[in-house]
């Protein structure tokens, strides 16, 4: 089986539960389609600050970074090595959310009013499926530069990544609903249209504006009302993200490690993502115990006794690991689609701290 080849793709996902390292690898195989001469972008969720440090990312670096690789070396791509270059953000839901309203509002005053809202500010950031669908418009917007040739995606967790992936067609069905029309329909509308319980419903909203004084009917109704003609490009775009993730030159990667636990967690979404319809390119099964050490070579060493005795009850149990390690891995291949490469990451003995090191990562995965 072929390992991943980074340089004809346009599109990396990386998915995984969280703490198997999927931020980590993500960051690493970006640098390594650097190294191959690619022009890169790493978009990341949730990144640990030894991530931002070692990216040269702030916390707020919403808009694309580029990083410095100091001396790391890299291969030509198609005869021009200058073309490689490495940049990376960290998703900003909110940030994105109002740069888009910015961007396709129908006018100035259009765009304010929507910013100024106080619906759109309280929800914009909290709002359930926001980050998800904000994390597929930002990706469209980096696709959409033509000096990029790859694009490696962080992912949330496993247990929330089904519904990032299913995050456009969330978004089309919502756009679609009768629940848009019911919040932006006409009081004319309301009282011609409308079946008795959506009746009863406006009636308490406005009995609880009375009540209150918060005008929230109201304030809902301009929310949904000030998105009339942006609606149609949402759609567009949703689609447009739809078709990106099923696209030949997008490889979903499944990140995970050799516990059974993590293992059972990845074949349970490998099925998650079957059933979405979504085809799996590889699977890397992240620190990967070293290879077992020589033990003729610990028999004969002139050390004392007893720190030999220490050693070689050390090395039963590394081997123990080791084996238990082949045999999950040996059970993951075989459960794998047909296509998808199992690939494996060696622990790097240390936390990764720095862009080196991710290069050294990111050359370590090899297909297994």
């Amino acid at each position: 089986m072929k390992p991943l080849d980074l340089r004809s793709q346009k599109l990396v996902i990386c998915l995984g539960p969280g703490g198997v390292g999927k931020t980590t690898i993500s960051a690493a195989l970006a640098v390594r389609g650097t190294l191959l001469g690619c022009a890169v972008d790493v978009m990341t969720v949730d990144p640990a600050p030894r991530l931002l440090d070692a990216l040269g990312l702030a916390a707020d670096s919403s808009e694309p970074v580029e990083v410095a690789l100091g001396g790391l070396r890299h291969s030509h791509r198609g005869g021009a090595s200058n073309r490689a270059r490495l940049r990376a953000l960290r998703l900003d839901p909110k940030r994105t959310f109002d740069s888009i309203v910015a961007r396709y509002a129908s006018s100035a005053a259009a765009r304010d009013t929507i910013l100024e809202n106080r619906i759109y500010r309280n929800l914009s950031g909290a709002l359930a499926g926001v980050g998800d669908y904000m994390a597929m418009e930002k990706l469209l917007e980096l696709a959409a530069n033509p000096a990029t040739d790859l694009i490696v995606l962080d992912t949330p967790p496993a247990t929330e990544a089904i519904d990032f992936l299913d995050a456009p067609r969330r978004l089309l069905e919502l756009l679609n609903s009768r629940a848009v029309t019911l919040l932006g329909a006409p009081s004319g509308f309301f009282r011609s249209q409308l079946r008795m319980m959506d009746i009863a419903a406006r009636a308490v909203l406005a009995a609880f504006d009375r009540v209150t004084g918060l005008n929230l009917l109201s304030d809902v109704q301009s929310f949904v009302r000030s998105f009339d003609g942006m609606y149609e490009g949402f759609s567009a775009r949703a689609e447009r993200a739809q078709e990106k993730l099923r696209a030949p030159d997008t490889a979903i990667v499944i990140v995970t490690t050799a516990e059974s636990s993590r293992i059972a967690q990845a074949r349970e979404f490998v099925g998650a993502l079957e059933d979405a319809g979504l085809q799996i390119a590889a699977m890397v099964v992240n620190r990967v115990l070293a290879k077992l050490p020589d033990a003729a070579e610990l028999t004969s060493a002139r050390i004392a006794p007893s720190l030999k005795k220490k050693l070689k009850r050390n090395l039963a149990d590394y081997t123990a690991l080791k084996k238990r390690e082949e045999v999950s891995l040996s059970a993951l291949r075989d459960s794998l689609p047909a296509g998808a490469v199992l690939m494996v990451a060696p622990d790097l003995g240390r936390e990764p701290r720095t862009i080196a090191d991710l290069a050294e990562i990111g050359r370590s995965v090899v297909s297994s």
